[in-house]
């Protein structure tokens, strides 16, 4: 069986997936591929690195300039079908492919003329709404039967002029009629793909997985290198900081807090590590896990005050690395509860109406109550990313 996997990263949490599924299956004697367009060179022909730097630049420009995205990249996309006549594929497994490197048009087209089976990972809601990745921050409805007047076009994917209406029926066309499954990480998300333009296909829930023998209980002198020895640890980690990922939440956070707490976030750029406030210590994004498990096993609560997300792996690192996590009830972000043993497991979740009325003081209270000393949260195996890998081979056999 041929199988060809297509994201736009390969690192971060999508690429981590992909990437994993990948090594799995060559270990296994499959006939794997992956491709990707934006993030490190690839370094054998199993890997294929679209590399148009150039042209992801005019297709985030032709987005922002038209309000079509997606409709780009007509160049890299009919080199990347070339090679897809060459390898054949029995299997095409998308993950996100949005972010500047794909055309649809050209790769839904192909995939219908060839008549390839396709699965479907979605890791937004991007595939059914013809604007944004997400839209819970505005409780926007409009996605169940038509968008127009979009009120997210300043953000990702950004664009000057409204044309979801467009995008839209473009998608539901190019979206249509293809022997495909979908797969959704969380129950959450699944749950408006069958309330979408894509309820007609079969919609599997196949949890994110992580890699349990990196992401556990570790030793770290993270406290004596920072002198956090006699602190409480607040941990937020991210790929990227944004107002949607709670950067802002941290800095409000940070005002109610004595000098008894100190905040640490992991993965601020630049401009973030020179603005936050005195009592947040600042850590560039890291890709060593082994570092960010150490990190996770120290503090004494994992918080994720995120505003728009479908199934966050950095709940599940935190917990397998025996730290308690704070989220706002929010997607499927609170899906990670399940593995907890404890009954009274809203006492990890932070609802929105409780933000609303009682601001961040509200945060603080449930930090409190779930600062109560290092212990085991969960049985590690039922996050361990093998059963994702493995519930994906059989449904490429299915």
């Amino acid at each position: 069986m041929k199988i060809v996997q297509i994201n736009s990263v390969p690192n971060g949490s999508t690429g981590k997936i992909m990437m994993s599924i990948h090594n799995e299956l060559l270990n296994r004697g499959y006939d794997s591929y992956v491709v990707w367009g934006r993030g490190r060179k690839s370094n054998c022909n199993r890997e294929i690195y679209m590399n148009d730097k150039i042209g992801t630049y005019f297709h985030a420009l032709y987005t922002r300039l038209t309000g079509k995205n997606g409709f780009g990249s007509k160049r890299t996309t009919k080199k990347l079908l070339h090679k897809l006549d060459d390898i054949k594929p029995d299997v095409i497994h998308l993950h996100n492919i949005h972010g500047y490197y794909i055309n649809i048009e050209l790769l839904f087209n192909y995939i219908k003329e060839n008549n390839i089976r396709v699965i479907w990972t979605l890791h937004d809601c991007w595939a059914f709404t013809g604007q944004c990745s997400h839209f819970e921050r505005i409780n926007c409805k409009k996605w169940k039967k038509q968008c127009y007047d979009c009120q997210l076009i300043n953000y990702y994917p950004k664009s000057y002029i409204d044309n979801s209406r467009w995008n839209y029926n473009k998608k539901r066309e190019l979206f249509s009629g293809i022997n495909m499954s979908i797969v959704s990480p969380s129950e959450w998300l699944a749950h408006l793909v069958n309330k979408s333009f894509l309820n007609k296909y079969d919609v599997f829930v196949i949890n994110n997985g992580i890699n349990i023998g990196v992401f556990k209980p570790t030793q770290s002198d993270f406290r004596n290198k920072y002198g956090l020895q006699n602190k409480k640890i607040i941990l937020g980690v991210s790929s990227v900081w944004n107002r949607a990922k709670g950067y802002y939440d941290f800095i409000e956070l940070s005002k109610l807090l004595d000098d008894t707490y100190k905040i640490v976030m992991v993965g601020l750029n630049e401009k973030q590590l020179k603005e936050i406030p005195l009592n947040i210590l600042g850590i560039k994004r890291t890709e060593n896990q082994s570092e960010l498990a150490g990190l996770y096993s120290t503090a004494d609560v994992f918080f994720n005050p995120t505003y728009e997300d479908n199934y966050p792996t950095v709940n599940l690192e935190a917990i397998a690395c025996g730290t308690p996590v704070l989220t706002y009830d929010t997607g499927g972000s609170i899906e990670f509860v399940k593995f907890l043993p404890e009954k009274n497991n809203e006492r990890y979740i932070v609802s929105k109406s409780g933000i609303m009325h009682d601001g961040f003081s509200i945060v603080l209270k449930y930090l409190d109550s779930i600062i109560d000393g290092k212990n085991n949260l969960c049985d590690n195996k039922s996050l361990d990313q093998e059963k994702t890998i493995e519930d994906y081979i059989k449904l490429y056999h299915k």
